[in-house]
């Protein structure tokens, strides 16, 4: 099935598509592919931020507007080489964590579990990230951050809890 069509089920369904996935076998390239693409996709939902930004737009006081392309160059950096290292940690000791408390997974499968979980929850953050570069840092668009957190913890936990299994 399309990932697209897998990201909308996993809104009303994470453990039968998380089940699904694993049963496909391991296939660490899937996970890698997934991790991959939610990277440049957070990279791309950066773009509106980092151009109000470089527009000077909430700039403190007695600051240096900071150029466009050397941002985006640094978020780029950020979002390609430091964020998979540290996300690959973070699934390593959420599976640790998983086994402490009878968890039967592997790392594989933890990886599986968080990397699609940040995949399937990137729609709601490419829409902060809209909101964060057109409206600025108002409530609403703190709202939709907060969502988004709670929306990818809620899927991340069922997707583990049948990843452990």
């Amino acid at each position: 099935m399309a990932v697209t069509a897998d990201i909308v089920r996993t809104w009303r369904g994470p453990r039968a598509v998380m089940r699904g996935l694993l049963a496909q076998g391991k296939r660490e390239d899937r996970a890698l592919a997934y991790l991959i693409v939610f990277c440049l996709l957070v990279f791309v939902a950066q773009w509106p931020r980092l151009a109000r930004t470089a527009a000077g737009f909430e700039v403190a006081p007695g600051t240096e507007v900071r150029d466009l392309g050397q941002m985006m160059t640094y978020e780029l950096f950020a979002w390609i080489t430091i964020w998979p290292l540290l996300l690959y940690g973070v699934a390593a000791i959420s599976h640790l964590i998983a086994r402490l408390v009878g968890g039967k997974g592997s790392f594989y499968s933890a990886r599986l579990a968080l990397f699609w979980s940040l995949l399937a929850s990137v729609p709601l953050l490419l829409l902060y990230g809209l909101m964060a570069g057109f409206l600025g840092p108002v409530p609403g668009t703190h709202l939709v951050g907060a969502l988004w957190v709670v929306a990818f913890a809620a899927i991340w936990l069922q997707s583990l809890r049948e990843a452990e299994v």
